[in-house]
């Protein structure tokens, strides 16, 4: 099973502020990347960086977000190309989705992932056999 894991379920890894949501951002990505299932995107990446740096309440220091960003590159790690935004754009178009969202969508679905995990779209919702999960709600029925 792959998961594609976006933006915000990184940054809720380092968000002190949100100490339920950093805990279980902490479990599930070790369990990811534990077992291979981790996919992330050059998308995420940046978000993650420009995120991290300026817009948490409490900011990494952009040398602590840089050294993040070093470790995750060594996951599975997608490029986005001219394909997937065109890709992204129609999905954006018939789903009436941010183009941001669609672009995520898009590279999981060319990811061949199983499972998105966000929390900026419709937990369930399916695009092409990707299933996307709030991975803070679903903990939240789990326990």
């Amino acid at each position: 099973m792959k998961v594609f894991v976006d933006t915000n379920v990184l940054l809720y890894r380092f968000d002190r502020d949100s100490p339920k949501k950093q805990q279980v951002a902490k479990a599930e990505l070790r369990r990811l990347i534990l077992e291979r299932a981790i996919v992330l995107s050059t998308q995420v990446l940046q978000e993650f960086y420009v995120a991290a740096t300026r817009k948490l309440k409490q900011p990494l220091e952009p040398e602590r977000a840089a050294a993040v960003v070093d470790y995750l590159v060594r996951l599975p790690l997608l490029q986005i190309g001219a394909v997937t935004v065109q890709r992204a754009i129609a999905l954006h178009r018939e789903h009436s989705i941010s183009f941001w969202d669609a672009l995520i969508v898009q590279t999981a679905i060319a990811a061949g992932a199983d499972l998105l995990y966000s929390e900026d779209l419709q937990s369930g919702q399916q695009f092409e056999g990707v299933t996307v999960v709030d991975p803070f709600t679903a903990v939240q029925r789990r326990g």
